[in-house]
């Protein structure tokens, strides 16, 4: 009679230990699934952020353009007489001494958030041939947006170009664009 019911239980306990493994390797299996789709999820968001700060930096750099070119009207040289002077360097734009007044029309150097160094691509001034009047980045990485905010389709973080008159249309950022314009002290109510 022992010897029937060892047997019995070692049937029983090997069929119990056979379900465990597969409900192992079934719990693993669906693991591994959850952990490939949160992989993609990340890898989602963090290209979407690099697009959001190649954006910001992008428009800050073509701003700071803007305020060099705009800068350059009131600039005693030879070619303030002919029209807006375009910068020659992006150091020109963190430092700008041709005035009686020195002007800093950009903050900081940006780098490029896709290849992490300040090597953005100048795009020569037509009228100014050692000069720039936009950039783009070197990246050839592939974007999720496909189009620029004027419309124009991108494909590839070098095909976003940042010109000067596009960062004068876009607003700095969506808090701006939402905002409203600030109440001078005499239009406030009295408490």
């Amino acid at each position: 009679m022992r010897l029937f019911e060892r047997r019995r239980r070692a049937q029983t306990g090997g069929r119990q230990g056979g379900l465990t493994y597969l409900g192992l390797l079934f719990f693993v299996a669906i693991t591994a699934a959850a952990l490939a789709a949160l992989g993609r999820s990340w890898s989602t968001a963090a290209q979407r952020e690099k697009e959001r700060e190649l954006e910001f930096r992008g428009s800050e750099i073509a701003r700071a353009i803007a305020s060099y070119q705009k800068a350059s009207g009131g600039a005693v040289n030879a070619q303030a007489s002919s029209g807006a002077q375009s910068p020659k360097s992006l150091n020109d734009l963190l430092i700008d001494t041709r005035g009686p007044k020195t002007l800093y029309h950009l903050r900081r150097l940006y780098p490029d958030p896709f290849t992490g160094k300040a090597d953005w691509v100048l795009v020569p001034d037509p009228a100014q041939p050692n000069a720039f009047n936009a950039v783009h980045s070197r990246s050839e990485q592939a974007l999720l947006r496909q189009t620029q905010g004027d419309g124009t389709p991108i494909q590839l973080a070098r095909d976003w170009l940042f010109t000067p008159s596009a960062a004068a249309e876009a607003p700095r950022n969506k808090s701006d664009a939402e905002a409203e314009p600030p109440k001078s002290a005499a239009s406030r109510p009295m408490p």
